[in-house]
């Protein structure tokens, strides 16, 4: 099989040794004689698979005691509704744009009451200084993307909001650096590029903001509803949960966020550096904010962009194209690409500069 590195967004590359233990485990998992696609979700099984991947999780996240974890579906999308829809309850809210992402969160949340933008960095190259941001103190929450996937930003601190709840979405660089919890009031992110496969969602929910939920609020979006359930309104994405279990397990092994970002330090720095070192190519996102996750770039000579993608699959370096809301490149280094994968990039990107 030819070696290739994937560099999608998402859904993006999972770790080798978790593919190949699912692969192990697809037709009888630990003797049971299912797959877990086919076990009851309530299940003694299940619930087994179930309860050690939140264990592993609030270790890795070193989640406080006080907060829930769900397990939802529809991804981080579905919850840019399901967060008014908890939170809200005829106040205000905040909304920092700072990227595509949080830009399609608040307009989902305009649509079901009252919002106000504190801020808005279109083009999107940076986060603006949070001396800045027009903050309202009596806010029901602030929502804010820490890592824009499509415009390749990432928050390098947080605003004092005070006493309202700091509500994150932290879809494309959750678990690869420590977080403090204790910070946010709410945490969400779709499993598709750092934990799983897609459909999955996880939430993070300080406990007192589980009942703030308007009534119309329907059971299998009430966060409530769904903590005091085990995440079991409906049946949850069973192998998706048990994919992200896997995937947790191998950070883990890796020694956890402190040492995972420790190698995230190193792939961004290399790619940034080449990027940096040369006029062909270009990024234009502020440097106190480029994403160790998700690096876009453009070819200062755009009539290469086609010869360049089209180099690039060739070389087994895949999904490198820009997200087509901005065009150019975007190289997605999550938690499972290898070093090797980054230096792979950069040798073809050097090599296609020479000849072009």
């Amino acid at each position: 099989m030819k070696k290739i590195y994937n560099f999608s967004a998402g859904p993006a590359v999972l770790p080798p040794s978790v593919l190949k233990r699912a692969q192990t485990e697809m037709l009888d998992w630990h003797g049971s004689g299912m797959s877990v696609m086919e076990m009851s979700h309530r299940g003694k099984e299940f619930l087994s698979i179930l309860a050690k991947t939140e264990a592993d999780f609030r270790t890795l996240l070193n989640v406080p005691n006080n907060y829930k974890v769900l397990f939802l579906q529809g991804g981080a999308i579905a919850e840019n509704v399901m967060i008014p829809l908890n939170l809200l309850n005829g106040k205000r809210a905040d909304y920092a744009i700072t990227g595509s992402w949080s830009q399609r969160s608040a307009k989902e949340a305009k649509a079901l009451g009252n919002i106000d933008v504190v801020t808005n960095t279109e083009p999107f190259t940076h986060v603006p200084d949070f001396s800045n941001w027009t903050l309202n103190k009596d806010a029901a929450y602030l929502h804010i993307c820490t890592n824009e996937t499509v415009n390749g930003i990432e928050f390098d601190g947080l605003p004092d909001a005070g006493n309202v709840p700091i509500v994150a979405d932290m879809s494309s660089h959750i678990l690869s650096r420590p977080v403090d919890v204790s910070k946010y009031g709410v945490i969400y992110a779709g499993a598709q590029k750092n934990i799983g496969p897609a459909g999955l969602c996880l939430v993070v929910v300080r406990e007192d903001l589980l009942d703030q939920a308007s009534p119309l609020t329907p059971g299998v979006f009430h966060w409530k509803e769904q903590a005091e359930n085990h995440s079991m309104v409906n049946t949850p994405p069973t192998y998706g949960i048990y994919m992200a279990g896997l995937v947790f397990e191998w950070l883990l092994e890796q020694g956890g966020v402190v040492a995972i970002e420790q190698q995230n330090i190193a792939k961004a720095a290399l790619l940034y550096d080449y990027i940096d070192s040369t006029d062909f190519y270009i990024n234009q996102v502020a440097i106190k904010n480029r994403s160790r996750m998700n690096v876009p770039f453009f070819l200062k000579d755009e009539s290469f962009n086609d010869a360049f993608t089209a180099g690039a699959e060739a070389a087994g370096l895949l999904q490198l194209k820009g997200h087509r809301s901005v065009g150019g490149m975007r190289a997605s280094i999550y938690n499972a690409m290898p070093l090797e994968g980054v230096q792979a990039l950069v040798d073809y990107m050097q090599a296609f500069e020479n000849s072009h």
